[in-house]
């Protein structure tokens, strides 16, 4: 049996002068400790041999201490496992002291999550995942060890550069030319920690307090929500089966000076359309002439199933104002944080101090493995291997939504992206179809938190990728058993 560790560091102060008698010291001593929350119900304690010669007295005071805590309700003991803090701490009810400051703080609002973690036995229609299942984790984990059997593995274990290492920005700079019909120089790319993180840098670094952000609506709350932090004053431009209405943001525009425009043209968050190309060049000449930055979040490119895939509006000759921001988790698997972000020189250095201030650097170990997959050609078999399963599962899901939703609901199979946007016929509150849902075994998402003006979508993004058929016929049953 392997013996447990015994994580506590002890600290009684112990006066052996004091009348209190020295067991009692240490009785009250370990009361101190647990209210104070540094020893936590059900956490263990050092056994009387190891504590006794800890704090340098007899055995026997230990036992005797141990006793009392035992008899008193603060501490538990079985013979096998030894003795822990009980579980029910007497007239504690199970809260520990808090520590009084008296400085005032920035105190922010909750942040709403697009997804949660989840029960394991859950059907989960997430917004759009891949199927981790898929992911190629024994190449990734092969080239991992490759890395670190190397010679000169030491120089990785140092500090690296902020804009990440050069071996991954010449691979996505490969990518992004041979790919996304896009000119890039490394040197103007900076790898992150995942999209989310190059969004985040991107806005601190563009944007100052009052400067007005026109974003979709409905859109990607992640971004809403982090341009607000910046200070961003937020304008809402509609979306329709052809993507951002560029004609409403051109009405904004002759009102409102504009700092920026959020979009994510190849495939809409929340809706799944594709911005077509009319719309594409007039959003870049309105960027032009009346000076906004274009901050495109390409999240999902490989995933597009129509015969020819729209490149990235920042491929375009006129693309001097687009900031481009994608992701390789997505590709590889999400736990996998790599994401990246190119645009003006000046702009991308200015980003990068700001990374190396937040966070200095990425994991250089994990970035040249990604980067030797890309190089060997892994990575681009993995997207082939992919999106052949991903059309046949959006063929079934096609399938199972006229099959068991038919008339209830309205939708178009999607072009591209992980995910269909399903529009109820009738008014549905999503907040509370997913609680009754949850009770069924399958989880959505809601999706009044989308609509940035509070606008009822009655609409569903139901991700289907990390679903097999089978999952996904169980999952629209059960949708469509409650939607009446």
């Amino acid at each position: 049996m392997v013996q447990m560790l015994r994580p506590w560091k002890t600290i009684l102060s112990l006066d052996f002068n004091n009348e209190l008698s020295v067991y009692r010291q240490i009785a009250e001593g370990i009361i101190t400790e647990i209210k104070k929350g540094r020893l936590k119900p059900g956490a263990p304690l050092p056994g009387t041999r190891v504590l006794a010669a800890d704090i340098g007295v007899n055995r026997k005071t230990v036992v005797l201490a141990y006793e009392d805590l035992i008899a008193e309700g603060w501490l538990a003991t079985t013979d096998k496992s030894g003795t822990f803090v009980s579980h029910e701490l007497p007239g504690m009810k199970g809260k520990t002291q808090q520590k009084h400051h008296d400085f005032v703080f920035n105190d922010h609002e909750e942040l709403q999550p697009i997804a949660h973690a989840v029960a394991s036995n859950l059907i989960v229609f997430n917004d759009g995942w891949p199927d981790v299942r898929l992911a190629p984790m024994e190449e990734l984990a092969k080239a991992y060890r490759r890395i670190f059997q190397q010679k000169a593995r030491w120089c990785m274990l140092g500090y690296g550069h902020e804009q990440g290492i050069e071996r991954l920005r010449i691979a996505v700079s490969n990518m992004l030319s041979f790919k996304r019909g896009m000119n890039t120089d490394p040197q103007n790319i900076c790898i992150t920690r995942g999209s989310q993180m190059a969004l985040y840098l991107t806005a601190q670094t563009l944007l100052q307090p009052g400067d007005a952000v026109a974003i979709e609506c409905p859109g990607y709350l992640p971004a809403w929500q982090t341009f607000v932090r910046a200070g961003a004053r937020m304008v809402h431009i509609p979306v329709d089966e052809k993507g951002l209405v560029v004609e409403a943001l051109e009405e904004v525009c002759k009102t409102t000076p504009l700092k920026a425009v959020y979009v994510t043209p190849h495939h809409q968050f929340p809706t799944a359309v594709s911005m077509k190309m009319e719309r594409r060049l007039k959003l870049l000449a309105l960027s032009n002439r009346y000076g906004f930055a274009i901050i495109e979040d390409d999240y999902d490119h490989e995933f597009h199933f129509s015969a020819k895939s729209l490149l990235p509006l920042a491929s375009n000759e006129n693309a001097g104002n687009v900031i481009y921001i994608s992701s390789l988790s997505k590709l590889v698997a999400p736990a996998v944080r790599i994401g990246y972000v190119t645009g003006p020189p000046a702009f991308i250095h200015a980003l990068a101090q700001l990374r190396r201030l937040v966070d200095r650097q990425g994991d250089p170990i994990m970035e040249q493995a990604v980067a030797e997959l890309m190089e060997e050609g892994a990575i681009n078999r993995h997207a082939k291997r992919a999106i052949n399963i991903y059309r046949e599962r959006r063929e079934r899901m096609d399938q199972l939504l006229h099959t068991y939703l038919g008339k209830r609901v309205s939708f178009r199979k999607p072009e591209g992206g992980l995910a269909y946007w399903v529009k109820f016929v009738h008014k549905v509150n999503t907040e509370q179809l997913a609680e009754r849902l949850l009770k069924k075994g399958v989880s959505v998402m809601p999706t009044e938190r989308y609509a940035f003006d509070d606008t009822p979508l009655h609409a569903l993004r139901l991700g289907y990728a990390s679903l097999a058929p089978e999952e996904l016929e169980e999952g629209i049953k059960a949708l469509a058993a409650l939607v009446k």
